[in-house]
């Protein structure tokens, strides 16, 4: 069964990082392929609209293939687009999910700039004293050090949203609040998981974004394991005909 949030349990502790990324490769190896195409193009859809309106359901689209492969099922290039049947819930979390970065981002960016300008200006047109140009920039490089503090923070509590909507059909609000109790019940594992990942795409992103692509279905994969790791997978309810009747 699957359970409802109020009685789906989780495990501290239970995240491996290294184990996670053996497993990401484990699982989707025998039709890597297959998932470097899912992947591919369930980013690129899901960045095709702003505030992460089509984030969710490809998402959920890419977890629930990865959750087929792992239950041995059949998977089909098709079964990426099933994320859009829950996509009341995805929606609800990808906005709980990307409107507070927005929130706090953008008007950082307006606020250097104002001050860049401002300081600029009241140089007169001359070149800033050292002394101005180093307080300046040492404020701002410790406000950017906050920034991406916060954000590595929203995506740990963030991780298990997304397949707790795939795996366990949950609402988006109650998703993301369970998926913020697990995380932090886990925050180290999933914390160096994130950052091994981070590291992973780097060195996709400098092979020319190829190997980013060709990465992405690991990295997905690893998460998923994570996923089980911390939940484990709901029980799976063919939709089987129901039986013939029987005569007495």
């Amino acid at each position: 069964m699957n359970g409802t949030p109020a009685t789906i349990e989780f495990r501290r502790k239970a995240v491996g990082p290294m184990e996670c990324l053996r497993g990401g490769w484990d699982l989707v190896k025998s039709q890597y392929w297959l998932f470097v195409g899912i992947s591919a193009v369930g980013m690129i859809i899901a960045n095709l609209v702003p505030f992460g309106i089509l984030m969710g359901p490809m998402m959920c689209g890419i977890y629930l293939t990865l959750f087929k492969q792992r239950r041995g099922q059949l998977i089909e290039f098709g079964d990426l687009f099933k994320g859009f049947d829950r996509f009341g819930e995805s929606l609800v979390a990808a906005l709980l999910h990307m409107v507070p970065i927005f929130v706090i981002l953008i008007p950082t960016y307006i606020v250097f700039y104002i001050s860049m300008f401002a300081m600029m200006a009241a140089q007169g047109g001359s070149e800033p004293a050292p002394g101005v140009l180093l307080g300046f920039f040492g404020f701002w490089a410790v406000v950017w050090i906050l920034l991406m503090l916060f954000m590595i923070l929203i995506s740990v509590a963030f991780t298990f949203a997304y397949p707790l909507i795939a795996d366990r059909q949950v609402s988006g609000f109650d998703a993301v609040k369970l998926s913020f109790r697990a995380a932090m019940a886990n925050f180290w594992g999933l914390l160096a998981l994130m950052l091994l990942s981070g590291l992973l795409a780097v060195v996709g992103i400098l092979l020319c974004y190829v190997g980013w692509f060709l990465l992405m279905p690991i990295t997905f994969g690893a998460m998923a394991v994570a996923y089980e790791q911390v939940f484990g997978l709901s029980e799976f309810q063919p939709n089987l005909p129901p039986p013939p009747p029987t005569f007495v």
